[in-house]
């Protein structure tokens, strides 16, 4: 949706400009759509081979040809009292000419001809409601499902009186979603980001999905309406769609077939403490979601909300979730008579409509909104909490790698840590002014900043590590980050590399740096580890001869991170933490498991070790039980804060 209609936009303009691997935007598409075709097959045998094993154990997806008489009289029956009145059959033809059907919505494509009549065939096509369940319970002894797509397919007749039906196909389209809002020239950002939201969905189509051996005659008028090549239609064996297997997954009584459940354990820098701003004041606090639980961020809010000490409240907002405790938190503080400072980056793609209807929310509660900063998306986390207490005003600041987003944090591996260090605070209430006014920051006390100065402070990291490598004393810089595509970040790190400094890299994305080049990166590991949790936390160690750094922050090395976004890195200052950081980086790189080791050709191999299997993740949250029981500390003390009316004797 965003890369390669980027490059396709390019190879339609008529660019002839190589990128860094020397390919033209036409031959990058030509190359992305041959891996593409052998990942989406690769896709398709991986589901349907699970499908066959559920099938083994009583849950099972049929398809039409194995329905009985008695199933298929049963969802016609569905069919017309469930499904029929919701449905909305499109002719295309002159004089109906093709609708706009929205971006990954499923759609059926039917054949029609009318008996008797000279009239060439037709086409309709059917979009599937996205109200419907995707599954349809079939009568059946065992636990028997039809995909919702099938269900219409075999009763699409009752849509078409008069008209007999030759052949149908399921697909969807994928759009163009690289749209950008040129907020210089944008009066109204609100309302210019509204109207980007509304023409992504009229955007040209970039992808065509469509169920395998379709009738050629559907698939040539389809390819030609949406005016896509032989390399942008993918002909998918098995299910069009495939996040609605998520119902099979939450299917009740199938336990015993899921991963075992891992509950967040109450984070170990909290055991003791009945209060979070006692336990903020006496030390920094390192959390690891979602090993640890998030619930401590939503009552450290949910507390300052109602907490008459606490004068005013600040906070970036990127992305977040729908029903958000966050949100609810910050309205509430704002009515209380708080000063509540919230940027919502209203840029954040495909997140846009969520965000503008935070941004009112919150402004209708009495709240401070910013809706973004000129020329840059604001992409730092951070949370800057104002409170006055016995000895005067105190400030408290949890910086993340993460977003404030309660359903992430079960799903992606982040760390945050929440100080009241005062120059961390300090560095953090001018964080804030930047967003806020025209002040200009002449520097900074314990953070990083980007635009420029996280470039500008790896680079002297980096140049740090050269300067104290000896053979005798080898250097060493260890990072986890999501991306690695920044080119003057490579020749860093390769410089140091060849100066003897060891590189030990954990890219889970993109990376553009090909490690063990001779003569160029010889001393250098690059590993990715894609794993049950979404690695997402950025984690950046330099040995420092021995006085050990360890960053954190948002940013990745990343052009975008690095020079046209605002982001924060913060330094971890407590040497416990910093201990049990570098513990953690060590596991990343000891897994054998779920890693895989990039080649100096560019492939990845599985990391083969005669050694005890090593599976990161499941290491780091036995290591969060371990730590839970040794502290003794229940998850209760973390539970959720409900109101006084709601409260009830226990």
């Amino acid at each position: 949706m965003v890369r390669v209609a980027g490059v396709r936009q390019q190879a339609r303009l008529g660019v002839k400009s190589r990128d860094v691997s020397g390919l033209s935007p036409a031959e990058q598409l030509e190359q992305i759509s041959r891996r593409a075709h052998l990942m989406v097959a690769e896709q398709s045998g991986g589901i349907a081979a699970a499908i066959s094993q559920l099938a083994e154990r009583k849950l099972v997806v049929l398809r039409p040809d194995k329905l009985q008489p008695g199933q298929k009289h049963c969802l016609a029956s569905y069919f017309e009292s469930d499904v029929l009145p919701l449905l909305t059959p499109l002719a295309i033809d002159e004089e109906h000419p093709l609708p706009i059907l929205p971006g990954l919505g499923l759609n059926i494509a039917l054949r029609l001809s009318q008996p008797g009549a000279e009239a060439g065939e037709m086409i309709a096509v059917v979009p599937v409601p996205s109200i419907l369940p995707r599954f349809v319970v079939v009568p059946s002894a065992s636990v028997e499902l039809m995909p919702i797509e099938d269900v219409i397919a075999m009763n699409a007749a009752a849509l078409f009186e008069g008209l007999r039906i030759q052949s149908t196909a399921v697909f969807r389209i994928t759009r163009d979603g690289d749209v950008t809002v040129d907020d210089d020239e944008a009066d109204d950002l609100v309302q210019a980001i509204k109207e980007a939201v509304v023409e992504r969905r009229r955007r040209s189509v970039v992808r065509l999905e469509i169920s395998a051996n379709p009738d050629l005659f559907i698939k040539s008028r389809l390819s030609t309406w949406f005016d896509v090549t032989d390399l942008d239609v993918y002909e998918i064996d098995g299910m069009l769609a495939a996040t609605g297997l998520m119902e099979i997954v939450n299917r009740p009584g199938f336990n015993k077939l899921r991963d075992p459940d891992w509950p967040p354990q109450p984070p170990r820098d909290l055991a003791g403490y009945d209060s979070l701003w006692d336990a903020i004041q006496d030390r920094d606090v390192l959390l690891f979601h979602p090993y640890e639980s998030f619930e401590p961020v939503l009552r450290l809010l949910e507390n300052a909300a109602d907490d008459p000490s606490v004068l005013a409240i600040k906070q970036t907002l990127y992305r977040t979730s729908s029903g958000s405790r966050v949100i609810a938190a910050l309205e509430q503080a704002a009515r209380k008579g708080k000063q509540v400072t919230v940027l919502v980056e209203l840029r954040a793609r495909f997140d846009e409509t969520r965000n503008i209807e935070w941004a009112r929310r919150l402004e209708d509660a009495g709240c401070h909104v910013i809706c973004g900063i000129a020329g840059y998306k604001t992409h730092a986390k951070l949370l800057l909490i104002i409170r006055r207490n016995m000895n005067g005003i105190r400030r408290y600041v949890h910086m993340s790698t993460g977003n404030y987003n309660e359903r992430t944090a079960q799903l992606y591996s982040d760390l945050a840590l929440l100080t009241g260090d005062r120059e961390m605070a300090a560095d953090a209430s001018a964080f804030f002014n930047l967003l806020t006014g025209y002040s200009q920051v002449v520097g900074w006390s314990k953070l990083a900043v980007s635009p420029g100065g996280i470039r500008q402070n790896f680079m002297n990291l980096i140049e740090r590590e050269i300067q104290q490598s000896t053979p005798e004393d080898p250097g060493l810089i260890m990072a986890k980050l999501n991306s690695m595509q920044d080119e003057g970040m490579c020749r860093a790190i390769c410089k140091a590399s060849q100066a003897g400094v060891r590189v030990m890299l954990n890219v889970r994305g993109m990376c553009i740096l090909r490690p063990h080049v001779p003569g160029v990166s010889d001393n250098i590991d690059v590993i990715s580890i894609v794993d049950r949790y979404l690695e997402h936390g950025r984690i950046y160690y330099f040995r420092n001869g021995g006085h050990e750094e360890v960053w954190l922050g948002s940013a990745d090395w990343m052009k975008r991170n690095l020079d046209t976004r605002l982001e924060v890195m913060f330094p971890v200052l407590d040497p416990n933490l910093r201990k049990r950081l570098i513990g953690v980086l060590n596991t990343y790189f000891s897994d054998n498991v779920k890693a895989r080791r990039l080649q100096p050709d560019g492939t990845y191999v599985p990391v083969l070790i005669d050694e005890p299997a090593v599976r990161a993740q499941e290491r780091l949250y036995l290591e969060a039980v371990e730590a839970s029981r040794l502290a003794n500390q229940p998850l209760r003390d973390f539970r959720p804060l409900t109101r006084p009316e709601q409260r009830t004797q226990t």
